[in-house]
């Protein structure tokens, strides 16, 4: 079975009844994690979206205290790979690049600030690098001003 477009799906939920449409999204809420929690953000979180950034940064904060260092680079990169995994699907929920620089700059700065050795593990680093690449193509094609404001705060990440 192949999948209808965007526009066909659009102009046939553009026919159904409201009573349809609310039935529809209770059936994609229920069938994955992920669609559920697009809802809700799009339904009770997207009119605040600086309150949002606080809790994903608070959310970020509690995981990269979760990690462990010491024992085990292995596990510290598989840690950052969930938080880099968690940070991209709210910014895809988001839909702002202003908001996904603001948190893969708020990432970057805490990996730093954690000690991760990011010398000892290429993995690490590369993921870092990364980031760092991501954030300045992203601050590249915002406005001059924005540009100006993130770009000391890219030339101290490195």
């Amino acid at each position: 079975m192949k999948a209808a477009s965007v526009h066909d799906i659009k102009k046939e939920l553009n026919e159904l009844g409201k009573a349809q449409l609310v039935e529809l999204c209770v059936r994609l809420a229920k069938y994955k994690a992920d669609n559920k929690a697009l809802l809700h953000f799009l339904l009770f979180e997207s009119h605040d979206k600086q309150a949002f950034i606080q809790t994903i940064k608070q959310e970020m904060d509690a995981s990269f205290q979760e990690l462990n260092i010491r024992d085990n680079l292995y596990f510290a990169k598989k840690g950052l790979q969930k938080i880099l995994r968690m940070t991209a699907r709210y910014c895809r929920y988001m839909g702002d690049k202003q908001a996904e620089v603001e948190l893969l700059l708020y990432f970057c700065n805490s990996l730093k600030n954690k000690g991760i050795p990011l010398h000892k593990n290429e993995v690490i680093r590369n993921m870092y690098q990364r980031q760092v690449e991501k954030i300045r193509k992203l601050v590249s094609a915002m406005h001059e001003d924005l540009q100006a404001d993130y770009a000391a705060e890219l030339e101290s990440l490195g």
